[in-house]
């Protein structure tokens, strides 16, 4: 088991959404760059939702932030063996301080997850401590645009992740 921790938002204060994965994998912890692995889906999808431009990962987070998307992951710290979320050993969990982020991003009207654990772990470990304004927004689980999650083609995935530009528009 390794001690992981996260990094910061990509964030703009004018943020419509939150989209949140559980923790980086390995690849973007060496990278310090969200979503990394060469295959995971994350940043074509939001190519293809947003037209996105950027060639270089400096780029592609200034445009999505410019278009009211915020990223983050629900953990700040866990121990966990490889890159797998349920390889997380969940008794070692500390969560990233929401209470702190909505106050910073009162326009954020709808919370995303990347797949099962960010939720789980969000309802469990966040929700609970959150005011009732901000545990009243509309969560939803999306699916996991990581590489292990192959039961779905890329343009599947895509169809499902609509949701987040329309919401981003609201």
């Amino acid at each position: 088991m390794t001690d992981v921790r996260s990094f910061p938002p990509i964030e703009r204060e004018n943020a419509t959404v939150l989209i949140l994965g559980s923790m980086p994998g390995r690849e973007s912890l060496e990278r310090r760059q969200y979503y990394a692995h060469p295959r995971n889906a994350f940043w074509p999808i939001m190519s293809m939702l947003y037209g996105l431009t950027g060639s270089g990962y400096e780029e592609k987070t200034r445009e999505l932030a410019e278009k009211g998307v915020a990223v983050w992951d629900v953990l700040k710290a866990c121990f966990r063996a490889g890159s797998l979320d349920a390889n997380i050993d969940d008794s070692t969990i500390i969560v990233n301080d929401f209470t702190d982020f909505f106050n910073r991003h009162s326009a954020v009207n709808h919370v995303f997850f990347n797949g099962a654990k960010a939720d789980a772990v969000y309802r469990k470990h966040v929700l609970p401590r959150l005011g009732p304004h901000r545990a009243g927004l509309p969560l939803t689980r999306l699916p996991s645009t990581s590489p292990a999650h192959a039961g779905m083609s890329l343009e599947q995935k895509a169809r499902a992740w609509r949701i987040v530009r329309e919401a981003s528009l609201e």
